[in-house]
């Protein structure tokens, strides 16, 4: 067990029943009236309250999992530049897809680089490995883990989370996670991973929407012995203040490029599906994740949309410089994706159903998207809507049962 020093306050210690210890920062357990009284109070994410880690990183090297995402405070100053003032020993910071400073396109290689604002060298995530080396980490204490998770499998941040962890736990040098809320924490829905299926897209068998912020996940990789060799990674873990799953959480900054509303954070994990289809979602527009739409539907539906080419968002994205019809969801009223606690189908399924071209409407990254045949051979078979979701229940009642472990929020 970590021994934690009497000058920190609020220190809450939570230890999984592992090999493994956890070490949760957060406020003491409210009582009845503090609860309804913190309904009232911000949600705060971790990297905010300094002072419940900033001694601890004191007289350590440390290396930093961080994009654009990673901001303290009202005025947005990145977690690296208020660590640095604060005269913590900052070696190396490793970015993400995306990259550091979160502006490339979706799915483009980054090349590692120096950080010309601060000098230090950035090590790319995506680009010649996903996994960090050890000569990544050499001569690291401590790796702080802040980044903005969206809540859906197919993002990729929460399997540079695996790969950080199963590095450090690989060279015995502990994680630690500056968390943030899950802005669709309330959505535990879709079919489970075939494990057959795995790829960066979806590394565990969880649902499309797994409900839990990056550190009840970190905690659920480790306890479920996801790690190469069931590797426990030591974590130690800084909560939010005033947060459950049920709150809504309108994101500060754009998680991605091509995540630019919130709008379209909260569509994703319906939308995202149609990656694996042969319509736009709207990548080359500045709506993406809004909009729907092929070519092919010219007459049947009013509305229309052209991709083109825009650098750092979609250089080459689908049905590129070509008219495409079908829907505007930019005002669709996400309360009812919310209140249901559901991702939607309805769309995959009407499209598919119009479609002239069937045999071309699905491609092969589908499979790796749902995570399943299931779901593409369902759509072809004509199945509802209610029988997809019936099929999923089995799965989502033991994931759920397993997820109960690891939460940290209500």
């Amino acid at each position: 067990m970590v021994r934690i020093k009497s000058f920190f306050q609020f220190v809450l210690i939570a230890g999984l029943i592992l090999n493994v210890t956890s070490v949760v920062y957060s406020e003491p357990h409210p009582t009845a009236k503090q609860k309804k009284h913190d309904a009232v109070k911000k949600t705060t994410p971790a990297a905010d309250q300094t002072q419940l880690y900033v001694p601890y990183l004191k007289g350590k090297n440390i290396a930093m999992v961080v994009n654009q995402t990673s901001i303290i405070g009202e005025h947005q100053i990145t977690t690296v530049d208020s660590l640095l003032k604060l005269g913590i020993t900052i070696k190396k910071i490793l970015g993400p897809e995306h990259g550091f400073r979160g502006n490339a396109s979706n799915g483009a290689s980054v090349d590692d680089s120096v950080d010309p604002k601060t000098g230090l060298p950035v090590i790319s995530l995506y680009g010649k490995h996903f996994k960090p080396t050890p000569a990544d980490l050499k001569n690291i204490d401590l790796v702080i883990f802040d980044v903005q998770d969206v809540g859906a499998r197919f993002y990729t941040y929460i399997s540079t989370l695996h790969y950080v962890m199963e590095t450090c736990a690989e060279n015995n040098i502990e994680l630690m996670i500056l968390d943030r809320p899950n802005p669709n924490g309330y959505c535990v829905d879709g079919p489970i991973l075939d494990t057959a299926y795995r790829s960066f897209v979806g590394m565990h068998p969880i649902p499309i929407t797994h409900g839990m912020t990056i550190a009840e996940y970190a905690q659920m990789i480790n306890g479920e012995g996801w790690l190469k060799n069931h590797l426990q990674c030591k974590l130690k873990l800084i909560k939010v203040a005033n947060y459950n799953h049920s709150l809504s959480y309108k994101l500060p900054v754009n998680p991605s490029p091509n995540l630019n509303t919130n709008q379209s954070v909260l569509l994703y994990p319906s939308v995202c599906l149609f990656e694996g289809t042969t319509f736009s979602l709207g990548r080359g527009t500045m709506i993406p994740f809004q909009v729907l739409g092929h070519p092919a539907l010219k007459g049947k539906y009013p509305y229309s949309f052209t991709p083109v080419s825009i650098a750092g968002m979609s250089e080459d994205p689908p049905q590129k410089n070509r008219v495409c019809y079908g829907i505007d969801l930019r005002n669709y009223n996400t309360n009812s994706i919310k209140k249901r606690g559901l991702i939607n189908l309805s769309w995959l399924i009407e499209f598919y159903k119009i479609f002239p071209d069937k045999q071309h409407f699905f491609n092969a990254y589908f499979t790796k998207l749902a995570g399943t045949e299931e779901l593409r051979k369902q759509i072809e078979a004509g199945k509802t809507e209610s029988e997809i979701r019936q099929s999923w229940q089995p799965g989502l009642s033991r994931f759920k049962a397993i997820r109960s472990k690891y939460l940290l929020y209500q």
